[in-house]
């Protein structure tokens, strides 16, 4: 390991054990136990019990009533900085999937129970789609929500909806955690979400996450029903999939300081 605080590899070891923990709970998307991290890291106890101490002062983790560790709110600050200046990573992305599908296409994240649109391109279309960007909407109601809640547990679904109501916006929305929770599944296994209308009658809406942590990104493209028919949801998913790849892999680069790959024209 080198010397004592430096990992070997030109960094500091209790910072780089610090952020390997926390990554751990992150990639979890759920609270770890002390003996969850140990296994998961392969640290000692003594150090691990050392460095949550630090970083639940420092406001980075939390301890839970049932002494499990949780991402603490000195985070959201960081992410919501970290996602505002790969907003212009996340831009030729979107306007190269509206220039091959001629939808509107769109990213967002996820905050608790609703998602907030970070950025869009508009589609060529007299008659198109048009989301602020800023905008919070009930994450269950939307492809990019459901493809990001597709990333947790479903232990972690239930307690996240456990005091939700759920409210009908359209005929087709989802009214329960079961039927949430049926269609998380089925997002699961098909490798993206979407939107039937459940939002606003007569919009359907394509989605996948971004890889990378839970929740932090997804792509969507949206447009009238008419137009995003089960032709052209074939087409956006490998699409869809790729600008995520893509996006995932510019992000890596803007915190490494390498070449972040360019969008496909």
């Amino acid at each position: 390991m080198g010397r004592e605080g430096d990992s070997g590899g030109g960094g500091v070891q209790s910072v780089m054990r610090a952020l390997q923990i926390m990554n751990v709970i992150a990639d979890t998307g759920a609270p770890c136990g002390l003996s969850e991290l140990a296994t998961a890291t392969g640290l000692p106890i003594a150090t691990i019990h050392r460095l949550l101490r630090t970083l639940i002062n420092a406001g980075m983790l939390r301890q839970e009533p049932d002494r499990r560790y949780a991402l603490g709110s000195a985070l959201i600050h960081l992410g919501d900085q970290a996602l505002t200046m790969i907003a212009p990573l996340i831009r030729p992305h979107l306007a190269t999937l509206v220039e091959a599908l001629g939808e509107t296409a769109n990213a967002a994240r996820l905050e608790g129970t609703h998602i907030v649109y970070l950025a869009q391109v508009s589609s060529r279309h007299q008659m198109r789609m048009f989301i602020e960007v800023g905008r919070r909407v009930e994450a269950y109601r939307t492809a990019v929500g459901k493809a990001m809640l597709a990333q947790l547990d479903d232990r972690v679904i239930a307690d996240v909806y456990a005091n939700t109501e759920f409210v009908a916006a359209t005929p087709t929305s989802i009214t329960s955690l079961d039927d949430l929770l049926r269609e998380l599944r089925a997002v699961r296994t098909n490798g993206f979400a979407t939107d039937d209308g459940e939002q606003e009658i007569g919009v359907r809406c394509v989605a996948v996450a971004v890889p990378g942590p839970p929740g932090t990104l997804a792509l969507s493209v949206s447009g009238p029903t008419a137009r995003i028919n089960d032709s052209l949801v074939a087409q956006a998913v490998p699409l869809l999939q790729q600008s995520s790849s893509m996006i995932a892999a510019a992000t890596r680069a803007a915190h490494t300081g390498l070449p972040a790959p360019r969008a496909h024209r």
